[in-house]
């Protein structure tokens, strides 16, 4: 299986857009880490599993969200209310709690994945406002198999970042 992963665009409806249309039939699954800042009704929803970030208002958005592809149990929600300016340990108790096998969370706009007792961990960065010491707007490609998880980063081009492919052992 293959999931698109992204976050924090700011408003930037025209990159979401542009990722659905570049891969509408080579991903499986679209997620939204949270600041979108559209609007819950925004017909990208259709495609794209979503959760609410500090910076999206209104209620209609979840906060936290489980979504079963058949192959893993993803969990999702932005951070800020998991704390992961501070580090993962609140957010890999919540994706425990939920028997995940994947935990995505935006809000530090700062890319980066690890691999913990069995489960990835993975922040696709900023798509607009990257921070940190990789300073390029991103998205991640995640190959899900039953024996390994790999990881790719891209940035708005949709051209690999150097470095930042990653492969893990289930």
């Amino acid at each position: 299986m293959r999931y698109l992963v992204v976050s924090d665009n700011h408003g930037d409806r025209a990159i979401i857009k542009e990722l659905l249309s570049q891969y509408q039939n080579q991903v499986d699954y679209f997620f939204h880490c949270g600041d979108s800042e559209l609007d819950a009704t925004d017909e990208v929803w259709e495609t794209y599993f979503g959760v609410q970030g500090n910076c999206d208002f209104g209620t209609d958005f979840e906060t936290k969200r489980v979504v079963d592809t058949g192959l893993d149990r993803v969990y999702m929600t932005h951070g800020h209310l998991s704390n992961v300016r501070f580090g993962l340990t609140q957010l890999a108790l919540e994706a425990k709690e939920q028997h995940a096998t994947i935990a995505l969370f935006g809000h530090t706009h700062q890319l980066g994945c690890e691999f913990e007792e069995g489960i990835l961990f993975l922040n696709p960065g900023s798509i607009s406002q990257p921070r940190g010491m990789i300073q390029i707007p991103a998205y991640a490609i995640i190959e899900s198999t039953k024996e390994t998880l790999a990881v790719q980063y891209y940035n708005r081009s949709h051209k690999k970042i150097d470095n930042m492919a990653f492969e893990y052992k289930r």
